[in-house]
């Protein structure tokens, strides 16, 4: 049987070499070519094959789905149950919407300002902050950029933990704030 496989090897050889030699120039360039892809490709394939499994790579937590959030305004929908006892938040519903991933409130600073109260170096433990002023302006401090007073129709991120406080502000006051995540700390600081 091993005579048989050695016989038939010659003359599969044979026939390969009679072939080869009819050909042309071109075609034997294009057969060389051929020839030499396919092994680069064998070669790729076992060297892949030759690794070791890579380890599973743990996907991130996937978030229930959101769903859509409405809020109408009305009055009594300001509380003062906020970070701030100088403030009243209206809850847009965007925390509960996204499940904690954001959440966003408009805010009514109560008016006349008492820097006193107000003035209190902080921080917040946040990826993402911005605010925008609805009605009325508000004068605040954050680190790197100074005094900023900002009117109706004026807007501002703050970056993570960024150092800020409020100097004054409007009677009339109102702002829209959304923070990433809806869950944060806040951080106040020693004058």
């Amino acid at each position: 049987m091993a005579k048989q496989k050695a016989t038939s090897k010659a003359a599969a050889k044979t026939a390969v070499k009679k072939k080869w030699t009819g050909l042309g120039t071109a075609a034997k360039s294009s057969a060389r070519k051929t020839i030499a892809s396919k092994g680069r490709v064998a070669t790729a394939k076992s060297k892949a094959a030759a690794k070791p499994a890579a380890k599973a790579v743990a996907k991130p937590k996937a978030r229930p789905k959101q769903r859509i959030a409405i809020s109408h305004h009305r009055d009594e929908d300001f509380k003062a149950d906020g970070l701030r006892t100088y403030a009243q938040y209206r809850d847009l519903g965007i925390a509960a919407a996204t499940h904690g991933l954001a959440q966003a409130h408009v805010i009514r600073l109560i008016g006349p300002c008492n820097p006193e109260e107000v003035s209190k170096l902080h921080y917040h433990d946040v990826e993402f902050q911005m605010v925008y002023v609805l009605k009325g302006w508000v004068k605040t401090y954050m680190e790197g950029q100074g005094e900023t007073l900002m009117k109706e129709g004026g807007c501002w991120t703050q970056p993570p933990r960024i150092k800020h406080l409020i100097l004054d502000y409007s009677d009339d006051v109102e702002l829209l704030e959304v923070i990433l995540p809806a869950e944060f700390k806040t951080v106040e600081l020693s004058s």
